[in-house]
């Protein structure tokens, strides 16, 4: 399966913050924002991974993450002239994607949770068809929401409706076989012109090939979209840590313990990160 991260926008809503750098480089506490679904996409095992950016921002990206190869990874780039919408992001990494299955997720996400991984391995195993994720919302208008009969089964997603027929939101994270390629070709600009990720996923519906995955009360989700989403997401993950005293989101960890790299290229690391909390945690890691 390849994954991919669309890492893409203007991040109007982040203005200013996002004038002259893209919003998935800005910090969520101890760590650039793109390591949050990069982390979540190499907890579901992906280790080839295309991240879609824009023109202006390519280069700062490759500067990060490089090749990928220290995680023991690829990385590869492909940029976005214009954001249309999500479903794009098939079209635009056709080639990546090849015959594979692929797994596309939001570069502003963040999940985490204790059944996080377990929930990422049951969509991976999917051969045919699409699975996507429903996780409860106080209020769902501003998300793509699941409409369900009574036996759980669903019956439709609307896009940001005004009279939610549920409260679970679908949050940013899709996995799909490889004919998601030509539904993303056949699928009509909406009104506001973008190629909708929530039509993809009606296509899927229509042909009884759509599965959902019920996020619980131990999941967490959080779009970083807005200033106080950022705020938020940021206490969250430091007070996690502090207290915890594990990381979120430490790709160098992830990568370890899904033995991507070994002990000898972990250590590497974080010595020549060491001056940093960051680099003495994952220097921590090989006492423990």
């Amino acid at each position: 399966m390849k994954g991919i991260v669309m890492a893409g926008g203007k991040g109007t809503r982040l203005y200013p913050m996002t004038k002259a750098v893209s919003k998935q480089l800005l910090p969520i506490f101890d760590k650039p924002l793109i390591y949050y679904p990069l982390s979540v996409l190499m907890l579901a095992g992906i280790q080839d991974i295309l991240i879609i950016t824009t023109p202006e921002d390519a280069s700062d990206y490759e500067k990060l993450l490089g090749d990928g190869s220290l995680l023991g990874i690829k990385f590869s780039y492909k940029v976005q002239d214009k954001p249309i919408g999500l479903a794009d992001a098939f079209i635009l990494g056709e080639d990546f994607i090849g015959k594979d299955s692929v797994c596309l997720i939001l570069g502003d996400n963040l999940f985490y949770g204790h059944d996080l991984t377990r929930f990422l391995r049951k969509a991976k195993k999917i051969e045919e068809g699409a699975v996507i994720f429903g996780y409860p919302v106080k209020d769902a208008k501003a998300f793509g929401v699941v409409e369900f009969d009574r036996n759980k089964r669903v019956i439709s997603i609307e896009e940001k409706p005004e009279n939610p027929k549920s409260n679970y939101a679908v949050p940013g994270i899709y996995f799909y076989d490889n004919k998601v390629i030509e539904i993303a070709k056949k699928v009509k600009p909406s009104a506001r012109g973008e190629i909708e990720i929530t039509a993809v996923n009606n296509a899927y519906l229509k042909q009884d090939h759509l599965n959902v995955i019920l996020f619980g009360r131990g999941m967490v989700w959080l779009d970083t979209g807005t200033p106080n989403g950022m705020l938020n997401a940021a206490q969250y993950v430091e007070t996690v840590q502090a207290r915890q005293g594990f990381y979120i989101a430490c790709l160098e960890e992830i990568a370890w313990r899904r033995g991507f790299i070994n002990r000898r290229q972990l250590k590497a690391i974080g010595e020549g990160l060491k001056m940093t909390d960051y680099g003495q945690y994952i220097l921590s890691l090989l006492k423990g």
